[in-house]
């Protein structure tokens, strides 16, 4: 299988390119309005298109994807939620570990029933460990993952997640504040965590303005992830 997905994204690491991708929830998006949403991002640095969110039903989740493919020829990567969120439509999916947890369900037990399902799909994995970082409210997975993020100070504890999952053979890192953060991860802990590893560094949550963004890339980030800000303002690629 060519993992052209990942082969990009790493490549984009290497050569200190800057990659942004438009996170679309399902739950959160009518289909009728997809075409007016990747016309703006056709106009903007938009270079992915991730599609995920913590409560998905798989027709909502496959319809949206068909109606993403048939308007834009970004890659759509999907980032799942729980064994359930899977469907051959799209490019890639990020093979989630959440390690920055201690619950077995999302470190290996929801990967174990998933794996055969997506082995048969043939969809193209990127081994990811996910971690959570405290970000100021209460998150949707944290409760749905029933786990405690990394304190937002504690950057030690993040750098030695970060290398454990590096060495555990994991291809990127994504550094989250979860859904409808209040605040973005801190940029010297992104620093840290980018120059402990050799591996992608994606970061999202709490990303609401390009400033943001481009202090993310200068930490070393390798993509930044935006979601809930272009859910409340449709023009939010109009200030970048």
């Amino acid at each position: 299988m060519i993992h052209s997905v990942y082969s990009e994204i790493f490549r984009a690491k290497q050569e200190g390119k800057q990659l942004l991708a438009l996170l679309i929830d399902p739950d959160k998006v009518q289909l009728q309005d997809l075409a007016q949403l990747l016309n703006k991002t056709a106009e903007s640095p938009v270079t992915h298109i991730m599609i995920g969110g913590s409560l998905l039903s798989t027709y909502q989740l496959e319809e949206t994807v068909r109606k993403i493919k048939s308007i834009s020829n970004l890659p759509v990567v999907l980032f799942p939620g729980n064994v359930s969120q899977v469907t051959k439509e799209v490019d890639a999916m990020l093979f989630l570990t959440l390690v920055s947890g201690r619950n077995p369900e999302y470190l290996i037990g929801q990967h174990v029933q998933a794996a055969p399902i997506i082995k048969g799909m043939g969809i193209e994995t990127i081994a990811t460990g996910y971690m959570l970082i405290e970000s100021g409210a209460p998150t949707s997975v944290s409760y749905i993952s029933n786990t405690q993020p990394i304190p937002r100070n504690k950057t030690d504890i993040a750098v030695a997640t970060a290398l454990a999952s590096e060495m555990l053979g994991m291809q990127a890192i994504y550094l989250e504040g979860g859904s409808g953060a209040k605040f973005s991860v801190p940029l010297d802990l992104v620093s840290a965590v980018s120059s402990a590893v050799g591996i992608p560094i994606l970061v999202g949550g709490g990303i609401r303005d390009n400033e943001t963004i481009q202090k993310m890339y200068a930490a070393g980030a390798t993509m930044v992830v935006v979601g809930t800000a272009f859910e409340e303002n449709a023009g939010f690629f109009d200030q970048n």
